[in-house]
């Protein structure tokens, strides 16, 4: 009798700790469905505060008087895709966002006029892609843009007047892959890449450009002009020539002389905040670990210091007026939602508005831990580790190493919303800054060159070495999750190394680096010659076999463990057939393989819907795999474009056979 009493115990107990960690799953849709508010700013005037946000499930962009924020309404209808990036036009008649089509990556401008209420469209309809060159206060009407409509690979300049939306050429360009225009609008730089895979920049002098800065490759991802200040007399660049990390200077136009505002020895400078007027750079951010902010304009040395006390987390300034009296600030750590407020500088006084996203207030959420590894060969990598709540009671666990993309990226500390998916379900997360990611020097950035498949993925068997040792991961139980380069390394971890990982989860990556340079975007091939000294020549026979060699597409027959890619159909960086090849050679041999395809998306997934399609089935995979927690699929799949392994008319149940049939 007593040993049934405490069979019931043991199965009432079971099931009250079952209820209890399903109640503590935090939902996909709070982690990857949109936000409630991002990318916040106030109209040039302080008038109006305009974000993204939802309507009807799809990111808009809307609008509300400073002072009554709550009256917001959208002031865009898209239906499909959804706004991610738009600004203001200084004569504070318009609003300006750009769209492209299904993930194809031509964006194309629109303009929102505040006094007709009406969107005009200001750049081509179809296959152009648009750049914004410059903005100016002086003319408040107009911007530069960049088209290629004339030749796909180059830009040419266009004066832009935003209240007729009539464009004029400015400049036809064949040669250059940017540039630079003062405060009046005058074209006054132009860039170019070498083919040793540097750069060149020239200035304009009496209607001629010359040649004026040379940039050798390995200083060129971390040296390059910011702008001009007001005057037009000097401008910033960002330089890593004769030092190793990239400080902030200044440039006299006239004499060249280069005095250094801001450096760092261990990580490169990135401008925080600018005068909205002046043009004068005031703050900078130096993120190793951590992001820490330093003042160079006493002007705002005392709102910086007085800030930084209203809230935990690392200050961010999101918009300032022209009249620099209102300022939009933002504070973020790495477990709680951002919080934006309103800041009045003559009052001193903040005024909270919103969390960008307040479901995750209801969630216990984990802390990012910063750390360094070291490489096998010295290098520190910069790392970051989250922990699932069991943690301190469950030694080793199950770990996701999830890499970066670029691979000419980083990863930083924060809220990251894979880290809380992953460790909410019980893993273990690691991610690690590997050589070739930037942000961190140029000696760091290009001991990467030609390592991919080789010391860029040692970084990443070192990190899990790292954490096996510490007791962190169980070595049989380490996956690798990645997108675009991380996909790449997720295909390399399972053909090249594949005794080292349990599974591997790829999207939109790289499975042959010869078939990828020829499918690049037009545009992209002003800039080969950098890519080359990079990953590695593709033009000499014994530079493709050794590229060929650490593609995975040539190892496909080593590949032993369970595989889930994605990728959309419309990606213009990394072609859907880098998928299809593996995917069609691993069926050939009789691998199964998980396939998840997006007639509608390009690199990544814009679409919610179809972003929660496929956390959905990556957790289920995952939890197969590894045996960790996973919310049901239930209607999931619904409403997104999700063609698994051939299949579009799917539920929750033949998902789930998918994707055991994937991993026998």
């Amino acid at each position: 009798m007593n040993n049934v009493i405490v069979g019931i115990l043991i199965m009432l107990l079971s099931s009250i700790n079952y209820a209890f960690a399903d109640e503590g799953l935090i939902p996909r849709e709070v982690l990857f469905g949109n936000p409630d508010k991002s990318l916040v700013r106030l109209s040039p005037d302080g008038k109006y505060i305009t974000y993204l946000a939802p309507s009807n499930g799809v990111l808009n962009v809307w609008l509300a008087p400073i002072d009554d924020v709550k009256s917001a309404k959208h002031i865009t209808d898209d239906k499909e895709r959804g706004i991610r990036n738009y600004f203001w036009s200084l004569n504070n008649k318009h609003i300006l966002f750009m769209q492209d089509y299904k993930g194809d990556e031509n964006f194309r401008l629109y303009s929102y006029d505040l006094t007709s209420q009406k969107i005009k469209l200001l750049s081509p309809e179809k296959g152009v892609r648009v750049r914004v060159y410059a903005t100016s206060i002086k003319h408040p009407d107009e911007i530069i843009i960049g088209l290629n409509e004339r030749r796909p690979d180059y830009f040419d300049c266009y004066r832009l007047n935003l209240v007729s939306g009539k464009s004029e050429k400015i400049f036809t360009n064949d040669e250059f892959v940017g540039f630079g225009f003062d405060n009046d609008l005058n074209l006054r730089f132009a860039q170019k890449t070498t083919e040793d895979g540097g750069s060149v920049y020239y200035r304009m002098v009496d209607g001629e450009f010359q040649q004026y800065i040379n940039i050798s490759l390995e200083d060129a991802d971390n040296t390059f002009i910011i702008g001009f200040k007001q005057n037009n007399d000097v401008f910033y660049m960002l330089d890593s020539r004769n030092r190793n990390t990239a400080a902030l200077t200044e440039v006299n136009w006239q004499t060249g002389k280069s005095t250094v505002l801001a450096e760092d020895d261990k990580a490169d400078i990135d401008v925080m905040t600018s005068h909205p007027t002046k043009d004068i750079i005031q703050a900078v951010t130096i993120n190793y670990l951590k992001p820490e902010h330093k003042v160079l304009d006493k002007e705002i040395a005392s709102d910086i210091s007085f800030l930084e006390q209203v809230e935990d987390g690392v200050l961010t300034i999101a918009s300032r007026s022209l009249d620099d009296n209102t300022w939009i600030v933002a504070y973020y750590n790495d477990s709680n939602p951002v919080k934006y407020y309103k800041y009045n500088r003559i009052k001193r006084q903040t005024s909270f508005l919103f969390v960008n996203n307040s479901q995750l207030t209801k969630y216990q959420l984990m802390p990012m831990k910063p750390l360094v590894i070291k490489a096998r060969d010295g290098l520190n990598l910069v790392s970051y580790l989250t922990l699932p709540p069991e943690a301190k009671d469950k030694k080793p666990l199950p770990m996701i190493l999830v890499v970066h993309g670029g691979p000419w990226a980083r990863d930083e500390w924060g809220l990251n919303s894979q880290h809380q998916w992953l460790a909410n379900r019980g893993y273990a997360v690691l991610s690690v800054n590997y050589r070739g990611s930037t942000g961190f020097g140029k000696e760091f950035l290009n001991a990467g060159n030609g390592q991919w498949g080789k010391k860029m993925h040692e970084d990443l068997l070192d990190a899990v070495n790292w954490a096996v040792n510490e007791k962190i991961a169980d070595p049989k139980q380490v996956v690798i999750f990645g997108g675009s380069y991380g996909g790449y390394a997720a295909l390399a971890g399972l053909t090249l190394t594949p005794d080292v990982f349990a599974a591997g989860v790829n999207i939109v990556g790289i499975s042959n680096l010869l078939t990828f340079i020829k499918s690049v975007p037009e545009y992209w091939k002003p800039v080969l010659d950098n890519m080359r000294k990079r990953i590695g020549d593709w033009n000499s026979e014994e530079g493709k076999k050794k590229l060929a060699e650490v593609s995975p597409i040539n190892h496909v027959h080593k590949i032993t463990k369970p595989l889930l890619i994605a990728h959309g159909k419309h990606d213009p960086r990394v072609n859907e057939d880098e998928s299809e090849q593996i995917v069609n050679s691993m069926r050939k041999k009789g691998i199964p393989v998980l396939y998840a395809y997006y007639e509608d998306e390009g690199h990544g997934f814009a679409r919610p819907v179809n972003r929660l399609s496929f956390y959905a089935v990556a957790e289920q995979f995952l939890a197969e795999i590894l045996g960790g927690r996973a919310e049901p699929i239930k209607n999931a799949l619904q409403g997104s474009s999700i063609i698994l392994n051939g299949k579009d008319d799917l539920n929750e149940s033949t998902a789930k056979e998918m994707i055991k049939q994937a991993i026998k």
